[in-house]
């Protein structure tokens, strides 16, 4: 109880001294298909904590994500806050299901309260990922309207390490799902174990002063989350469930409106929600949040890649693995930091961390992995099929890493930036920085080109 009352201090102090306006928060509902989408106001909230994000950087620079809101003054038309962003709805709008049928999901975007009127304009990247507006709104914040939210999970909240006011530093908000009131202590033993690793990690381990992390997990009236391929169903306070897009590792919830609610107790810009499970899985999405099963034996790792999706709006760099979106109609130059199209390779987007002697493409084992990769990947389907023993699948995962770093080591580019093919969910026609990284394989290491990326936007927190 004394730790409860510091920490609910702690927030008090950070609320009376902020010079940071409260958080407004705006949900609307984002509906369509493969070919349309349209967008509707639900409500506009004003949380009950300071807004935590950098207010000396009002504009974003990095453009990491698929969409892009700003808030506009509506009389001078000038850009007071921006920031972009990816969503489930932008994951599944390439999933063949959206050009059977329409969906709705819930989705949210977070700004610091304004003085008066503005102008809510949303984008998405067109032809050439370039930004077009796809819906505006005016808002008015001091409308009677506007709910008032509370602060109702603040006494839960545990403060895992805290080097100043969130207002200058990265929050992170570790969110537990599935773990019932005498699993909280394991939730937090977990909660500080992946810390650690994660602090562990480059360019995380040189920037720890930079964070602060904090953990919440509400009570769950059962433990676990929803495996529904497996009949595992779950009501679980946050809603998170594997199998999303049916894929079975892949872990999201569709619960915007609870996980917000929950979350707008603590000071937060990133979320990482930590499933009471013990099968592989997890997910990630820019700017949204990432989840990972924190009781499998890769849980480092899956919180980790997980992570690095949803704060550096990192791309997936494997492509053997089943997913459940479509090839893409035509080869673009890809938007995120780590993935290159590579049509122009004089002008390569991390040209300045390849050496002269490097070709492009960059030769690697590629043969040799696809062959043993494809057959790995139908044992694990059939393993899967066959819900054998989670232990029995981590002894797959650890067999087939220690032969692909392996097959690795010998080859002449193994620590080299360079054009690696294979990437993005496909065999061919998009590269990768590096023949292995973190985003590729379950190694410990982000590349040059991923650790850079998220340096940037560490600094975009608080310089």
């Amino acid at each position: 109880m004394r730790a409860i009352f510091m920490l609910a201090s702690l927030l008090l102090s950070f609320a009376a001294t902020a010079d940071n306006p409260r958080t407004l928060r705006i949900d609307y509902y984002h509906s369509g298909n493969a070919d349309n989408e349209i967008f509707s106001l639900d409500r506009v909230v004003l949380e009950p904590l300071p807004f935590s994000g950098n207010l000396n950087l009002p504009v974003d620079h990095t453009l990491r994500g698929k969409y892009y809101f700003e808030i506009v003054d509506p009389v001078t038309g000038e850009t007071v806050w921006s920031r972009s962003f990816s969503s489930i709805y932008g994951e599944w709008e390439t999933t063949g299901e959206a050009r059977e049928m329409n969906r709705t999901f819930h989705e949210s975007v977070r700004l610091p309260n304004q003085e008066s009127e503005f102008d809510l304009a949303l984008k998405k990247r067109g032809d050439g990922n370039r930004f077009v507006e796809i819906w505006r709104i005016r808002v008015d914040p001091d409308d009677y309207l506007v709910h008032r939210e509370s602060a109702a999970y603040a006494d839960e909240v545990v403060a895992i390490e805290v080097n100043g006011d969130p207002a200058t530093k990265v929050d992170v908000l570790l969110l537990g799902d599935g773990y019932m009131a005498d699993e909280q202590d394991a939730f937090v033993a977990k909660a500080r174990e992946l810390t650690e690793l994660l602090f562990a990690t480059s360019p995380f381990r040189e920037r720890r002063e930079d964070f602060n992390v904090w953990a919440l997990a509400p009570a769950a009236n059962e433990s676990g989350v929803s495996r529904p391929s497996t009949g595992t169903y779950k009501d679980s306070p946050l809603g998170a469930t594997y199998d999303a897009f049916r894929s079975e590792r892949y872990i999201l919830t569709n619960s915007n409106n609870d996980w917000r609610r929950i979350a707008s107790s603590v000071p937060y810009d990133f979320v990482e929600i930590l499933t009471n499970s013990d099968i592989y899985g997890g997910g990630g999405i820019y700017g949204l949040f990432s989840t990972a099963a924190a009781n499998s034996e890769w849980a480092g790792y899956l919180f980790i890649h997980e992570f690095g999706h949803h704060f550096a709006g990192l791309a997936d760099e494997y492509y053997t693995s089943s997913v459940a979106y479509e090839a893409p109609a035509e080869i673009i130059e890809p938007y995120e930091p780590n993935v290159t199209a590579l049509l122009d390779p004089k002008n390569l987007k991390w040209k300045h961390l390849v050496d002269a002697d490097t070709p492009l493409p960059t030769p690697w084992p590629k043969e040799a992995y696809e062959e043993h990769s494809l057959a790995y990947q139908t044992r694990r389907a059939n393993m899967r099929e066959e819900n054998v023993a989670e232990s029995e699948m981590n002894k797959l995962f650890a067999d087939n890493q220690r032969i692909v770093e392996g097959m690795f080591s010998a080859a002449p580019f193994a620590n080299s930036s360079g054009a690696f093919e294979g990437a993005l969910y496909q065999s061919k026609g998009y590269y990768r920085s590096a023949q292995n990284c973190i985003m590729f394989t379950r190694t410990e290491d982000f590349c040059r080109v991923c650790a850079a990326a998220i340096e940037e936007v560490i600094d975009e927190y608080t310089r």
